[in-house]
């Protein structure tokens, strides 16, 4: 199961480790401050950083997974399974928003034994966990997205919850610290749960989009921009008659694209090909990962701007 993990660039590595070591830690001081207080709200705190820990651990086997090569079995790769990690870890957060929220709903109905000498040490240590998941989150999604990992990514935003998650517990524990008010604790955490829940189902929205290869407007832009700019008097060269059946999808960080390239009827096919290949290539440059695939078709438009001054043009 392991074997896949060698195919991880280094810094994706060394981002994915570092979120799993960092979430098993802040796991043993969130529980602590917990153990120490019996406080929701900062059970809340500690039952996503077992989300976080169980997420981590799945990304990075998913990143290591999503970089192997095509292979016969998987012609188009394997980065789909990153859709699918994203998916895995909304479930996840899911679960334990669920989870927090049937917790604070027991704790309205028979109240909150707070320890409320022990409330300091809860600030410290939910400070400490507020700074390094808020830190590590940011560092993940500027990670995810330099290297198009919406696996990284995903992680990165778990953790800017878990911070926020954090920062609402913090603030709660402060002001039953100086003002006793304990049913401030179980109403704390069903806000920190619902907005877990509307971050996990965000994620699954964003995998399902992937998954099912849901248009991307802004590669359609993109794209449309690339080859609008081949067409006209004034375009670019190679210049084209037109196009058309424009699809493209994500397996992962990968794009894959193909279209229809109408060009003069007067072209060679050796010609046709290799103005076909120009456009591909700038594509695939633009993009970043991925592979671009272009239908040559003859122009049948007698009207046509580009076909008239036939035979002047090489690919």
């Amino acid at each position: 199961m392991l074997s896949p993990l060698k195919h991880i660039p280094r810094v994706e590595a060394r981002a994915a480790i570092l979120s799993l070591v960092v979430g098993l830690a802040l796991l043993v001081v969130k529980f602590a401050a917990y153990f120490l207080t019996g406080s929701t709200i900062i059970f809340s705190d500690a039952l996503e950083g077992i989300v976080n820990v169980t997420a981590a651990a799945f990304a990075l086997y998913s990143i290591g997974y999503a970089h192997q090569p095509a292979d016969e079995k998987h012609p188009y790769g394997h980065g789909k399974v990153e859709f699918f990690s994203a998916g895995f870890e909304g479930g996840m957060i899911l679960l334990a928003a669920a989870m927090i929220l049937f917790r604070a709903i027991e704790a309205f109905q028979h109240g909150t034994q707070l320890q409320h000498d022990a409330l300091v040490w809860a600030i410290v240590l939910t400070s400490f966990a507020l700074a390094v998941n808020g830190l590590l989150g940011l560092n993940l999604v500027r990670t995810g997205r330099t290297h198009r990992s919406i696996t990284l990514e995903a992680d990165g935003w778990h953790l800017l919850t878990d911070a926020i998650t954090s920062a609402v517990a913090l603030v709660t524990i402060v002001i039953i610290y100086f003002t006793h008010l304990n049913w401030l604790d179980p109403a704390a955490a069903v806000v920190a749960s619902l907005y877990i829940g509307r971050t996990g189902l965000r994620l699954m929205g964003h995998a399902k989009a992937g998954l099912l290869d849901e248009q991307d407007d802004h590669d359609r832009q993109t794209l449309e921009r690339i080859l609008n700019g081949h067409i006209g008097p004034a375009a670019q060269p190679p210049r084209i008659c037109s196009y058309h059946k424009l699809r493209h999808r994500h397996s992962g960080r990968y794009h894959w694209v193909d279209f229809h390239l109408v060009i003069p009827a007067s072209m060679s096919v050796d010609q046709g090909h290799r103005l076909a290949s120009t456009i591909e290539y700038e594509i695939e440059q633009t993009l970043g990962e991925g592979n671009a695939t272009a239908h040559i078709e003859p122009c049948i438009d007698r009207a046509c701007a580009r076909c008239r001054p036939t035979h002047q043009e090489p690919a």
